[in-house]
C-alpha cells in the first residue's frame, strides 16, 4: 500500500514567503536610512555643514522652489528638452536600425563607423554645440539625441539580426509585400530589443538634458543648479537635485511600465506578472 507524500512543505514555503517583507517596505527603510544619515552626518560635524547642509535645511529649500514660478519654468524647459530629444533619437534609431538592419551589404558598410562614432562621449561635442547654436535649447538637444540615438540604434540592430531566417524565408516565399514582412515577422522579434533601448535611452537623455543644461546653461534645472551653486546656496542646490533624482525614479518607472504594456503578449513579461 503506498501513502501520498506529504504536502506540508509548500504550505510551510508558502507561509515563509508570505511573511517576507515587502521589497517596497525595504526600499522606503533604506531611503529613510539615507534621510537619516544626511541629518545627522552635518549636526555631529562628520562634515562641514556649508558644503553639505542637513536634510532639514533642503528641505526647506525645496519647499521654497516649489512656490517658485522660476523651479516650474525650468522644469518644463527640462521635461520638454527631454521628452523632445528622446522622441527623435527613438524615431531615428529605429527607422535606421531596420534599414541598416535589413540590408547585409548596408550593416556591413556601416559597421566600423558606427563603431567609432558610438564610443565618442556627448559632452565632447559641448564646443560644437555652442559654436553652432549657443546657450540655446538646441545645444542641450543635440547632445540628448546623439547619446539617445546610438542606445536606440544598437538594441534594433541586435533585434533584427535576432530574426528566425526560416520564418524571414517563408515571408518572402509568400510574397509578403516589405511593409507585411517587417510589421509581421521583424517587428515583433525587434520590439523587445525596441523596449530595451528606449529603456537606456530614456536614463540616458534625463543625465545628458541635466549635463547639457549645467555646463552649457541652456534653461533648465541644470542651470538652476548652476546658478544656485555660483551664488552659495548650497541648500537650494541639493534640493534642486533631489528633484533632478525624483525625475530620474519617475522615468525609470515610466519606461518600464511602458515596457510592461508594450510586451504584455511577450513570455518574460507573462512570467514577471505571474511571479
Amino acid at each position: 500500500m503506498t501513502t501520498a507524500p506529504p504536502t506540508t512543505a509548500p504550505a510551510a514555503t508558502d507561509t515563509r514567503r508570505g511573511r517576507g517583507i515587502p521589497h517596497g517596505a525595504l526600499g522606503a527603510a533604506g531611503f529613510a536610512g539615507l534621510i537619516l544619515l544626511l541629518e545627522l552626518l552635518p549636526r555631529a560635524g562628520v562634515v562641514d555643514a556649508r558644503f553639505l547642509p542637513p536634510f532639514t535645511e533642503m528641505a526647506v529649500a525645496l519647499s521654497d522652489q516649489l512656490a517658485s514660478p522660476a523651479f516650474w519654468d525650468a522644469l518644463v524647459a527640462t521635461l520638454r528638452g527631454w521628452i523632445i530629444g528622446l522622441a527623435i533619437a527613438m524615431a531615428a534609431g529605429v527607422s535606421a536600425g531596420i534599414l541598416i538592419g535589413s540590408v547585409p551589404a548596408l550593416r556591413a558598410a556601416t559597421a566600423s563607423t558606427i563603431e567609432f562614432l558610438r564610443p565618442i562621449p556627448s559632452v565632447a561635442l559641448i564646443p560644437l554645440a555652442v559654436l553652432l547654436f549657443g546657450t540655446d535649447m538646441r545645444s542641450t538637444l543635440l547632445l540628448v539625441v546623439y547619446a539617445s540615438f546610438w542606445q536606440v540604434l544598437v538594441q534594433v540592430l541586435y533585434g533584427v539580426t535576432d530574426v528566425d531566417p526560416i520564418a524571414r524565408d517563408t515571408a518572402r516565399s509568400y510574397r509578403f509585400s516589405l511593409w507585411r514582412q517587417v510589421r509581421t515577422v521583424l517587428w515583433p522579434t525587434a520590439l523587445p530589443y525596441v523596449m530595451t533601448g528606449f529603456r537606456l535611452a530614456a536614463a540616458v537623455a534625463l543625465i545628458l538634458e541635466i549635463t547639457g543644461e549645467l555646463i552649457i546653461g541652456s534653461p533648465g534645472l541644470g542651470n538652476a543648479i548652476a546658478v544656485a551653486k555660483s551664488s552659495g546656496a548650497v541648500d537650494t542646490m541639493y534640493a534642486l537635485v533631489i528633484v533632478t533624482g525624483v525625475i530620474g525614479v519617475g522615468v525609470n518607472l515610466a519606461a518600464r511600465f511602458t515596457e510592461r504594456r508594450a510586451l504584455r503578449w511577450h513570455p518574460s513579461i507573462r512570467r514577471e506578472v505571474a511571479a
